[in-house]
């Protein structure tokens, strides 16, 4: 995609001289832009390969229905994917995955961009934006106070699951293909970490 020209100014200017893009810049973009706002840059996000949405989904599909329809699970969250959140004035961003606890949002998050911190958010790489989610947002996701951040590397085949600690965020769990996991903040069943990186599951037992 190719950036409207004032996007593409905000984006190209010096520091010292550009004006730091806020979610306004970004709504003007139209909605089917796949954009964010990272420390004040209108920045592309990556449009997924079939790898990346099948992990994407296959993360939804295993997480939504226990664990907000309360389905064989314990409910309790909202999840949503691919929804605008303001984390602060010059940093909005478009996570694959993000959820809140019911018990700190009662009601369902609600508009563009929503401005309730999530309590957990997930990213499943991409090779052009990678660096992006594992070191910028990382940063910026920990300043917030994103209680778990967990990264899906679908090519390397391996789940990381961060957990917000004061001093940074401690790795929880790290799992490949081919184990079953409690990952927190979802610990309250079991996973199959193939599963969640879009690979076959595991035969039943």
């Amino acid at each position: 995609m190719t950036l409207p020209r004032a996007a593409a100014n905000m984006v190209g200017m010096g520091n010292a001289a550009r004006r730091l893009a806020t979610f306004a810049d970004l709504a003007a973009l139209g909605g089917d832009a796949r954009c964010e706002v990272l420390g004040g840059e209108i920045v592309e996000k990556a449009a997924p390969s079939f790898e990346h949405a099948d992990a994407q989904s296959a993360i939804v599909g295993e997480l939504k229905s226990p664990f907000q329809f309360g389905r064989r699970g314990p409910g309790g969250w909202w999840l949503g994917t691919e929804v605008d959140i303001e984390l602060g004035p010059h940093d909005v961003f478009r996570p694959d995955i993000a959820g809140w606890r019911r018990e700190r949002v009662p009601d369902r998050p609600t508009g563009r961009p929503v401005t309730i911190r999530p309590d957990w958010v997930c990213e499943v790489l991409s090779p052009s934006t990678a660096a992006r989610d594992e070191h910028d947002k990382f940063r910026v996701y920990h300043r917030a106070g994103v209680g778990h951040y967990w990264i899906v590397d679908h090519e390397r085949a391996v789940l990381t699951v961060y957990r917000w600690t004061a001093d940074g965020y401690l790795v929880a769990l790290r799992a490949s293909a081919g184990e079953v996991v409690r990952a927190e903040p979802f610990d309250a069943i079991q996973l199959d970490v193939g599963l969640l990186l879009g690979r076959e599951p595991l035969p039943e037992q």
